[in-house]
């Protein structure tokens, strides 16, 4: 399982990484749009095979496509544009509930709607990182480097040294295991941090860099354990077996779907 985990990261990290240095803004979207029409129908699918809701998933994939055009929308008319479209849908939801005479209930209904706002909403912070912010390029390794770093030295570090769990949602997990992936992933920040200053000559405050790593490898370890519940709660072990040796894409970016909405207003404030 450790081999085929080692094997597939080493796969997949070029391939995004051709695509987030390289990609225009558009192959960005659609790349990005693709990864949550996949992670939500592991969501869902997740509530399905667990009897806990039928989530009406139409909603959730038109949503989810949306994200491959929103650099055609104008910037200034994004915010707007959310702000119309939550309501929509949950009015939308609502009225199949009415015409449906409760053959969907409130639980489908909530389901559908949660897994639009977590995983279609916080991934739509990805591509307006990368190419909205200034040096959103720079920024968004940032982004990448924290929940990695995070994730392995946490894995690293727990399995050497874990002694103290913590929860039952991951009884894995270890104080011990946490704390690593939040040092591990200051020292990757500020080593990026200083290879920005040498190959760009863009250099943060390394306290600000400190701080926002400190603070996002929290958020990502919170969404690595809001993953870990749902699996819990819907009776599964992986939302699927996409990915050798990770389980489905959702398990893969559980840490940075949570963690992308808080980079990007950390970025601006910090950064």
């Amino acid at each position: 399982m450790e081999k085929k985990r080692w094997i597939s990261a080493l796969i997949l990290f070029p391939i995004v990484a051709i695509i987030l240095i390289w990609g225009n803004k558009y192959i960005v979207d659609i790349f990005i749009s693709i990864i949550a029409i996949m992670s939500l129908h592991e969501f869902y699918k997740a509530f399905r095979t667990g009897g806990k809701a039928n989530p009406i998933s139409w909603i959730g994939y038109i949503l989810a496509a949306l994200i491959s055009v929103i650099h055609i929308i104008p910037e200034q008319l994004w915010l707007k544009t959310i702000g119309i479209l939550l309501p929509i849908t949950l009015c939308i939801l609502f009225l199949i509930v009415i015409i449906k005479n409760l053959k969907v209930n409130i639980i489908d209904i909530a389901v559908t709607f949660l897994g639009i706002f977590y995983i279609v909403t916080f991934l739509m912070y990805i591509p307006v990182i990368n190419e909205d912010l200034q040096n959103g390029k720079i920024l968004i390794w940032f982004l990448l480097f924290v929940t990695l770093g995070t994730d392995i030295f946490a894995y690293l570090i727990g399995k050497r040294f874990g002694k103290h769990h913590f929860t039952k949602i991951s009884p894995y997990k270890t104080i011990e295991g946490c704390i690593g992936g939040i040092i591990g992933a200051v020292v990757i920040t500020l080593i990026y941090n200083l290879i920005c200053h040498n190959v760009f000559n863009l250099e943060y405050s390394y306290i600000n860099v400190t701080i926002t790593t400190i603070l996002l490898s929290i958020l990502s370890q919170i969404g690595d354990l809001a993953a870990s519940s749902i699996k819990r709660y819907t009776g599964i072990k992986d939302f699927s077996n996409l990915i050798p040796g990770h389980g489905g894409m959702l398990d893969r970016i559980d840490s940075i779907v949570f963690a992308a909405p808080f980079a990007y207003f950390l970025f601006m404030l910090l950064l």
